[in-house]
């Protein structure tokens, strides 16, 4: 039954990914082909509840993966994800919960 859940989870994260990777591609290229330009880059600091090297590793490749995102570094502590967020100073607490409500949930989901 465990192995039915890990595949399930690693389904819909893969589902999730190519959704996100694809509104994200829309959102950045319609960012730099109107005059207009939304763009608020900032750093913005994840807490992390995964806690295994898989887990943090898996979290911070796909966070990177996601245009307009880029993983640059873990704390000593691996308790928190230093990213980069092409639109993460119009709104970082969004960004973070987006992050963490997406991506890292499904990531745990489908390691644990």
């Amino acid at each position: 039954m465990r192995l039915v859940h890990r595949i399930w989870a690693s389904c819909s994260l893969f589902v999730y990914f190519m959704y996100e990777l694809i509104v994200s591609s829309i959102r950045v290229a319609w960012d730099v082909l109107t005059p207009t330009s939304y763009a608020r880059p900032g750093f913005i600091s994840v807490p992390m509840a995964a806690k295994s090297d898989a887990e943090l590793m898996l979290t911070a490749n796909l966070v990177s993966l996601t245009p307009g995102t880029l993983s640059v570094d873990f704390n000593e502590s691996n308790s928190h994800l230093l990213v980069h967020a092409m639109f993460g100073a119009a709104d970082p607490e969004g960004e973070v919960r987006a992050l963490k409500q997406g991506i890292e949930r499904r990531v745990l989901k489908a390691t644990r």
